[in-house]
Order: C-alpha cells, then sequence, then structure tokens
C-alpha cells in the first residue's frame, strides 16, 4: 500500500516517456540491459515517490477523503519506517544506474533530488506539478546519456513535452482533490488556474503535442510516429469531454486516461520503426 504498487497509474506515466526516449535515442533499438536497468528503475523510483510523497503529506492526508486511509496517515507506517523503505528503494535503483555509464550516474544524482523534493513543493508554490514533470521526465536525459553517451538538443525537447503532458495530466488530478487542498493549504495549478482550468489543460496538451512532433522532426520520424500523436491528440481532446462538468469522477478518468495518451505515443514509434 505504502508503494502503491496496487495502482500502476504513477509508474505507467513514468514509464512511457522513458520508453520514448530509450526508442529514439537507440533510432529504434536501445540495448537489452539499459532498457531493463531503466524499467525496473521506474518501478523503484516511482515507488519511492510515494513513500516520500506519503512521508511529506503525513499531516495534511489525514484531512483529504482520498488520502486519510493511506499507510502513514492511518498509523499503520511510522516516519521512521518509511524513511528507512525510501532510502532502501533509492540504494538499490543506484545499483542499478552504477552499471551504466558515468554521465549517467551522474544525471541519476538531479533524478534523486528532484524524486525527494518535489512532495514539499506543494507548501511553496502553486506549480508543483511543472516541478513534477521535471521529475517524471529526467529518465530522458538519462536515457539518452545511458545509450549514447550525450544528451542531444532532441532530448530537451522531449523532456519539455514531458513537462508539459504532466502539467496537463496533474491539473486534472488535483481537480480531484481542490476543494479539500484548499481547506488544508496545498497548492496546486489546479488552485491557481481556478474556472481557466480546463483551457489551460487543453493548452499544455497541445503544445505537448507540438514538441512531440518537433520531437518527430529532428529525430527523422515518419508516418508512424505522427499517427500515435494523432491519437493522443484525439485522446486529449476526449479528456476535455471527461473535464466539462469539473466532477471528481470525470477528472480522475481523464487522469487516468493519459496512461492512453502516453502509449499511443510509443505505439507510433514501434509503428515507425518496425511497421513502416
Amino acid at each position: 500500500m505504502l508503494m502503491r504498487l496496487h495502482r500502476p497509474i504513477g509508474i505507467l506515466l513514468l514509464l512511457w516517456p522513458t520508453l520514448w526516449a530509450l526508442w529514439i535515442a537507440g533510432a529504434g533499438s536501445p540495448g537489452g540491459h539499459v532498457v531493463l536497468v531503466f524499467v525496473s528503475g521506474v518501478v523503484l523510483m516511482r515507488s519511492a515517490g510515494c513513500v516520500i510523497n506519503d512521508y511529506a503529506d503525513r499531516h495534511f492526508d489525514p484531512h483529504v477523503a482520498r488520502t486519510r486511509d493511506r499507510p502513514i496517515a492511518a498509523g499503520r507506517v511510522s516516519s521512521r519506517e518509511a524513511l528507512a523503505l525510501f532510502a532502501l528503494l533509492c540504494l538499490i535503483a543506484f545499483a542499478l544506474v552504477l552499471t551504466l555509464n558515468r554521465l549517467t550516474i551522474l544525471l541519476s544524482f538531479a533524478g534523486a533530488f528532484l524524486a525527494a523534493t518535489y512532495p514539499f513543493l506543494k507548501r511553496h508554490t502553486q506549480l508543483p506539478q511543472f516541478y513534477l514533470g521535471a521529475a517524471f521526465g529526467w529518465g530522458i536525459p538519462m536515457a539518452f546519456a545511458a545509450q549514447t553517451g550525450g544528451v542531444p538538443p532532441l532530448a530537451w525537447v522531449l523532456f519539455a513535452a514531458n513537462v508539459f503532458w504532466a502539467v496537463a495530466y496533474d491539473t486534472a488530478y488535483a481537480m480531484v482533490d481542490r476543494e479539500d487542498d484548499l481547506k488544508v493549504g496545498v497548492k496546486s495549478t489546479a488552485i491557481l488556474f481556478g474556472r481557466h482550468d480546463r483551457v489551460m489543460i487543453f493548452l499544455f496538451h497541445m503544445v505537448t503535442i507540438v514538441l512531440l512532433a518537433m520531437v518527430g522532426t529532428l529525430a527523422h520520424l515518419g508516418l508512424g510516429y505522427y499517427a500515435g500523436l494523432t491519437v493522443a491528440l484525439g485522446l486529449a481532446l476526449y479528456q476535455q469531454h471527461l473535464i466539462r462538468e469539473r466532477e471528481r469522477d470525470g477528472c480522475f478518468r481523464a487522469f487516468l486516461n493519459n496512461n492512453w495518451f502516453g502509449a499511443a505515443v510509443f505505439a507510433g514509434l514501434l509503428w515507425q520503426y518496425y511497421g513502416t
């Protein structure tokens, strides 16, 4: 429960951009060992992120309907136990990274910092979703470093696309808790954008699509990839339908639907490299 392995949506949202990067950096043929390290790292670091997030929110979660039964908030796990688990997960992930090249190892320190500090941003800024996007997307420059030994401009365009995508989907997620967050003082883009939330989610999705199209140009990708982007665009429009009434269930379904957005982009890459 503490690592939320029974709710894999967070793992998937972290996994898709990592796979995008691995396949683009490897021109459709990423190294098997590199893929294994990164997929394992995604599971470990997402689990670690859940643990440190619940630790950071231990005084807020009891007051939010959706989170009051989480292990720390409910008193089933102590803060010390949570921190010990977080450290263990990070150490295992770092041990995996040590099997890669020096640049990837160096970049991993920034990734660990982003993962450890993100949960605390909700007290100090109304833009924590941008920081989440950086934390969830840090696997992109690491993947390029591991696969190619460098981080080209293409990697940073893909990284920027992931940041804007994360703001879109996590704003929808924050809309679910907006009333509770206002009561306890947690900040989010859903609160910042207010009645403009739907427009902003649409805007961030469109920026994501444009940046992903730029990635396609820089990486010389063709029809298969852009077919995937077209499906992703359709899913972004469908999410606008889901959040039209700003109801909790619809907003949460829109958040979950981003799994298919990420999968569509990756499917386009697979089609590009293996089917065209």
